[in-house]
C-alpha cells in the first residue's frame, strides 16, 4: 500500500494522469476533497487527474505513509500551487483504500479553505 501511494506521488509530480488514473480500480471512486461530488470510474478519474496535473502543483509528503492492518492507508502532504494571490500550499490527508488486487478502490482527500495558506517565502 505505502509503495502505491508513493508511485501516486511521484506520478502527480511527473504530471502523468494516466499513470494515476491506472493505480485506481476499474469502478474506483474519488472524492476530493471530501463533501465534493465523487468521481466514479477510472474514465472520470482520468479527467480529474488530467485536470489536476495542468495546475503545475507539485506535492511533497509532509509525514511517512502510514499503512493500517485492513486495507487502507493514508498520507499528508502539501500541495504546492500558484494560485491568483501567489505561491500557495494546500494541507492534504489522503485516505485510500485497496481492493484486492492492490489498486484503489477509493481515495478521499481531506482538506477545506483553513488548509489553504501563502506558501512561506
Amino acid at each position: 500500500m505505502k509503495a502505491a501511494m508513493q508511485a501516486y506521488i511521484d506520478a502527480f509530480n511527473a504530471a502523468d494522469p494516466e499513470a494515476i488514473a491506472a493505480l485506481y480500480a476499474d469502478d474506483a471512486t474519488v472524492e476530493d476533497p471530501v463533501g465534493s461530488d465523487r468521481k466514479h470510474g477510472r474514465e472520470a478519474i482520468l479527467a480529474f487527474y488530467r485536470m489536476a496535473v495542468q495546475t503545475g502543483a507539485r506535492l511533497s509528503l509532509a509525514a511517512p505513509i502510514r499503512a493500517s492492518h485492513d486495507n487502507a492507508a493514508a498520507m499528508a502532504f502539501d500541495v504546492h500551487l500558484e494560485m491568483p494571490t501567489g505561491q500557495s500550499v494546500i494541507r492534504v490527508i489522503d485516505v485510500m483504500r485497496f481492493d484486492a488486487d492492490g489498486r484503489f478502490a477509493s481515495m478521499e482527500a481531506y482538506w477545506g479553505p483553513s488548509d489553504v495558506a501563502p506558501a512561506a517565502g
